[in-house]
């Protein structure tokens, strides 16, 4: 009597997709970033929409939502979604896993990107709509206010996206979050007076001229800045997980 083999069932991209989606859905993290990040935004949304409190600076004092550091602070919280998302299995050999399971290292990067982008469009509107609308309500018409959440959720996702690329290059949750929430602290400041133009072109001085606070860009070069950020830092990424990761 002859045997066959067993056929070999091709795990197909839904079901990669859904595997993806239940493993960031569960991670603890990802709800902790949406729920601090909210609370951040509804709070500096609150604070100033009523212009309540302002900040000494040179000329005086200065109202916090010229502060564009400040009030963009919390998306370096809200990226940890996608951070986690890319990195969290490189703890543990859990990645070796997941290869087990979905061989094909190009349909697997596709699910984990296209899972981490969707949830964080997704979980991006009640982060960051009420405390746009506290702020912008009184002065912006309902025409402006969408344009410019609609910008500022762009900048979330890009961000995101940089986020992701970043923690599969570097293999870590750790790294990504802090370098990218050091640039605007630390780096920034102090490449301004050295490098003034360079300093323009970083991520998060990309996003604030998108998101429309203050910042040297035009929105549009903005949009271009932090959209080439994003498509390098996964592009890198993609390559990095085809050919290294294990």
């Amino acid at each position: 009597m002859s045997t066959s083999p067993l056929p070999v069932r091709t795990v197909r991209f839904g079901d990669a997709l859904a595997a993806e989606w239940v493993k960031i859905t569960t991670l603890p993290a990802t709800w902790i970033a949406a729920l601090v990040a909210f609370g951040v935004n509804t709070v500096l949304g609150f604070i100033a929409g009523t212009d309540a409190v302002r900040v000494a600076g040179h000329d005086g004092a200065v109202p916090i939502a010229r502060l564009g550091t400040l009030m963009l602070a919390p998306v370096h919280v809200f990226i940890a979604i996608a951070v986690f998302a890319a990195g969290s299995e490189y703890r543990g050999g859990q990645l070796r896993v997941s290869l087990a399971a979905v061989p094909d290292r190009n349909r697997l990067f596709a699910a984990k990107l296209v899972v981490s982008t969707v949830l964080s469009l997704i979980a991006s509107i009640p982060v960051v709509l009420p405390g746009y609308v506290v702020q912008h309500a009184a002065a912006m018409p309902a025409g402006e206010i969408a344009v410019g959440l609609t910008a500022l959720l762009t900048a979330y996702l890009l961000l995101g996206l940089i986020g992701h690329g970043f923690a599969v290059i570097a293999r870590s949750i750790t790294t990504p979050l802090v370098v990218l929430f050091i640039t605007p602290v630390l780096v920034a400041p102090t490449l301004r007076g050295a490098a003034p133009y360079l300093v323009t072109f970083l991520p998060h001085e990309a996003a604030m001229s998108l998101a429309g606070m203050p910042a040297d860009l035009h929105p549009v070069a903005g949009l271009l800045v932090l959209a080439g950020w994003a498509a390098l830092l996964v592009s890198a990424a993609w390559t990095v997980f085809l050919h290294r990761d294990s």
